[in-house]
């Protein structure tokens, strides 16, 4: 009984979304061009439309049977198909492979064929995904939490064409030219630079802010989930002449020219934009013949040249971290009105530069001037209820590395940070011969005891493999930043913001989750749930007002919650809680309570939970609150005072695990 195939939602009728879709035809045009990342919260059409793209392209010409979607005139003789001198061409459609975030080495790469093992035949390679994917697509959906070892596979892959396995007695090696399109949400975190450059080009999607756009994404979805099949009909026009359009730019392509002045201009935009990667360059320049060949043109264009460098420039160029991907548009446009200006040569227009140059000079005096006086009035206003600090300059911030962290007991699932220790949470990646193994890695096993005896075929510990489970543990940080009255002295609050913001980094850089909750007046407040998107914390942190009370054990309680919580919701994260206060509790849980003897109550019940204390409290007379409070915690305490040298810098020690 056959199963009725559910069509994709129609790449012609995707509303909106311009950039996304040109992209994705431009791969489909010259698949050499690496492949688009799709960036974008959800429900975007991230995945719609990289789904809907095999629908409109050309059919291929392959060898009937093949596993490895082999060119008829260039089999690579690893599959009965290819040896058979009589093989047939069939057209078939370009292959779409989805890869699983869990898929295992042997699944992606390929490994012995266990079948043919066990009836005592010659040793086979079994295809991976990469062999489905050759000529054809590899999609990744959520991209960016692809297990490191998938993504170094891939790395390989990627810059070789050629997907090589020495294993098990096997040593194959067969094309995987395959174009990547990966998507991603935001929230959870930003992806290796390794893996970011290996995407040719990359999109921001966003949701349309159009009542009219909306409501037609809305009439359209509905019918087609009404009926797939009578909706896919009533598109099968445009999307025939969408494929008529991509087949005729195939076609075109290799005759498109691009002249030596717009490749001097590519040149020059990369250097501008500050990318180290000659990738951009190559990248750019064929995204620009792609579009002259979409558009029907035997030629490049400026225009051509602008529109590429929007798709290939802004996971490219090199920014800081929390900066998002992106390609100043002003900048660009000068940049491209200047190239099509010519330059400047004769006396007077020197001289009208050089006015020019001295005017803006003064204009910047008077701009000093005026921001000197905006900054005494701000001075003059410090002690006002409510103020918004800025975060303390990166020169000045010190360094702070949240390095060797763990927790006695505690489940470490495949995170970025440190080697798991829990076999049966981590993911399985390969195995290796063990007589006694705590996780049997059946298939190794099988195959072990076929390749040993094929005609007498039986399992002996010689055979047995073992599991081998390779992760990281991920961190959760949970800030915990005093906003109360007392953190405006002496703008205190732009050294704690300062110093989380070096805390973000390091997090950051090793894809930890954050939280962050803030205190001040009455109450505490989670202002950010536990997220890989660290830009986030930043964000909030950035905003974040000072003024009010200090209801210290209203925050501690929170904190307890939320670690608590992330904990039954089996994330598995190892925690980390860092502190920022003087500890001067003056807000109790109940009326009329000590709030002093509260926190120390409330630090009682998560002592032992890694933590750090930062110490805001300043001047010649101090209480020393903080100290205590890291003490009843079990955890270190530092001045803030210790965080203003520059060059210094702090590690989280092994006291922390």
């Amino acid at each position: 009984m056959s199963q009725t195939v559910i069509p994709n939602f129609p790449f012609s009728a995707i509303v909106d979304q311009p950039q996304l879709k040109t992209a994705l035809l431009l791969c489909a045009i010259d698949p050499t061009l690496g492949g688009v990342l799709i960036r974008g919260d959800k429900g975007t059409a991230k995945s719609t439309a990289a789904r809907a793209l095999p629908a409109i392209l050309p059919t291929i010409q392959r060898i009937a049977g093949c596993a490895f979607n082999c060119r008829p005139d260039q089999p690579c003789g690893l599959c009965d198909a290819c040896a058979d001198p009589a093989r047939t061409v069939i057209a078939a459609s370009v292959p779409f492979v989805t890869l699983p975030l869990g898929a295992t080495e042997d699944r992606v790469l390929g490994t012995l064929d266990l079948q043919r093992a066990l009836k005592g035949e010659a040793r086979t390679f079994q295809p991976g995904l990469l062999a489905s994917a050759h000529r054809g697509i590899l999609y990744i959906d959520e991209v960016n939490l692809l297990a490191d070892h998938l993504v170094d596979s891939l790395l390989d892959v990627a810059a070789m064409g050629v997907n090589s396995v020495q294993r098990e007695g096997l040593s194959v090696a067969h094309p995987a030219r395959l174009t990547l399109i990966g998507t991603m949400n935001l929230e959870e975190g930003d992806l290796r630079p390794q893996l970011l450059d290996r995407f040719g080009l990359m999109v921001e999607v966003t949701a349309p802010r159009d009542k009219t756009v909306r409501a037609e994404v809305v009439r359209r979805r509905i019918k087609f989930e009404a009926d797939p099949s009578a909706y896919a009909t009533l598109w099968q026009v445009q999307q025939t002449a969408l494929r008529a359009q991509l087949s005729a730019a195939q076609s075109l392509l290799p005759t498109v020219a691009l002249d030596d002045a717009l490749l001097d201009l590519i040149s020059h935009l990369c250097c501008e934009f500050e990318v180290a990667s000659l990738r951009a360059d190559i990248v750019m320049h064929k995204a620009a013949r792609a579009l002259a060949a979409l558009d029907g043109r035997a030629s490049v264009t400026p225009a051509d040249v602008k529109c590429a460098a929007q798709l290939v420039l802004p996971h490219r160029r090199r920014r800081k971290p929390f900066e998002q991907p992106g390609v100043d548009q002003d900048k660009l446009d000068a940049l491209m009105e200047q190239a099509a200006s010519p330059p400047p040569s004769t006396p007077a227009e020197n001289s009208s530069d050089s006015e020019t140059s001295e005017e803006a000079s003064e204009n910047n005096a008077d701009a000093s001037e005026n921001a000197s006086e905006n900054a005494s009035e701000s001075a003059n206003n410090a002690n006002d209820q409510h103020q918004v600090f800025s975060i303390a300059a990166a020169a000045n911030a010190r360094h702070i590395s949240v390095a060797n962290i763990n927790a006695h007991g505690a489940n470490m699932v495949a995170g970025r940070r440190s080697d798991a220790k829990d076999a049966a949470r981590g993911r399985m990646v390969r195995s290796v011969p063990d007589p006694r193994p705590a996780s049997l890695a059946i298939g190794a096993t099988l195959r072990s005891a076929a390749i040993r005896d094929p005609g007498n075929f039986q399992v002996t510990n010689a055979d047995l493999h073992a599991q081998i489970r390779v992760g990281k543990t991920a961190n959760l940080i949970l800030f915990v930043v005093d906003a109360s009255g007392s953190m405006a002295a002496q703008r205190r609050m732009e050294a704690v913001k300062g110093a989380v913001l070096s805390l973000l980094t390091d997090a950051y850089q090793r894809r930890d989750e954050v939280a962050v909750i803030a205190f001040r007046g009455e109450s505490a407040e989670l202002m950010l749930a536990p997220t890989r998107g660290v830009d986030l914390a930043e964000q909030s942190l950035r905003e974040l007002p000072t003024g009010g009370r200090t209801p210290l054990p209203h925050a501690l309680q929170l904190a307890w919650e939320v670690l608590q919580r992330h904990a039954q919701q089996g994330a598995g994260s190892v925690p980390l809680m860092v502190i920022l206060s003087d500890g001067k509790a003056n807000v109790a849980l109940a009326a009329g309570g000590d709030a002093w003897r509260e926190t120390l109550d409330i630090a009682g019940v998560l002592a032992g939970t890694p933590a750090l204390v930062l110490d805001t409290e300043d001047g010649y007379l101090r209480l020393g609150r903080a100290g205590l409070l890291a003490e009843v915690l079990g955890a270190e305490c530092l001045s803030l005072e210790e965080l203003s040298g520059e060059g210094l810098e702090v590690v989280i020690r092994a006291r922390l695990r």
